[in-house]
C-alpha cells in the first residue's frame, strides 16, 4: 500500500456507537503517590488521552477506579496551608475547609477536586468524573471486570 500526501491529511474519526461499546476500565494504586500526580494519571485517562483515537470533543476516555486514596502522600505544609472553599451565592457565606481536616473527613473529595480542576470546563466535564470510582481503601466492588492496571 503506497502513502499518499492525500491520506496523511486525512483525520480519521471512529464511530460513536463504536466507542460506547468498547470503554476500557483502569485501576490506579494510590498508596504513595502524591496529590497531584495522581490526578494527573486519572485525568489523563479519563480524557482518553492514552489511546490512539483520542478526540477532544467526544468522551474517548474510559473508567477509572482509584483504590487507596487514604494512602496518598502530601508534601510540604499543604495540609494547614491549602484550602478548599463553597460559595452559597449568599453575602458571607464562603465556607473553607483546610486539606488536613478534609482529608480526615473524606480523602476522596481532595482527588475530586484535584481531577475535576484538570479537566476541560466544558459540557464532557461532569460526564467524564461520573467515570471516576474510588474508596479509600481496597475495592470491594468492581472486582470482577477486566481492569488495567496504572502504575
Amino acid at each position: 500500500m503506497e502513502i499518499t500526501k492525500q491520506d496523511l491529511n486525512r483525520t480519521v474519526y471512529v464511530k460513536k456507537d463504536w466507542l460506547s461499546k468498547n470503554i476500557d476500565w483502569y485501576k490506579v494504586d494510590a498508596s504513595g503517590m502524591t496529590i497531584g500526580k495522581l490526578a494527573v494519571v486519572i485525568a489523563d485517562h479519563l480524557l482518553g488521552k492514552n489511546k490512539a483515537h483520542y478526540m477532544d470533543f467526544w468522551n474517548t476516555g474510559g473508567f477509572v477506579v482509584a483504590t487507596n486514596i487514604w494512602k496518598i502522600r502530601r508534601t510540604g505544609n499543604k495540609g494547614l496551608d491549602k484550602k478548599y472553599f463553597s460559595y452559597s451565592g449568599w453575602k458571607g457565606h464562603v465556607k473553607s475547609i483546610d486539606l488536613k481536616t478534609l482529608f480526615a473527613k473524606d480523602p476522596t473529595k481532595i482527588i475530586w477536586f484535584a481531577v475535576r480542576g484538570m479537566l476541560p470546563k466544558n459540557k464532557l466535564r461532569d460526564q467524564r468524573m461520573k467515570m471516576l470510582k474510588m474508596f479509600t481503601g481496597e475495592m470491594t466492588k468492581y472486582h470482577d471486570l477486566p481492569l488495567k492496571e496504572i502504575k
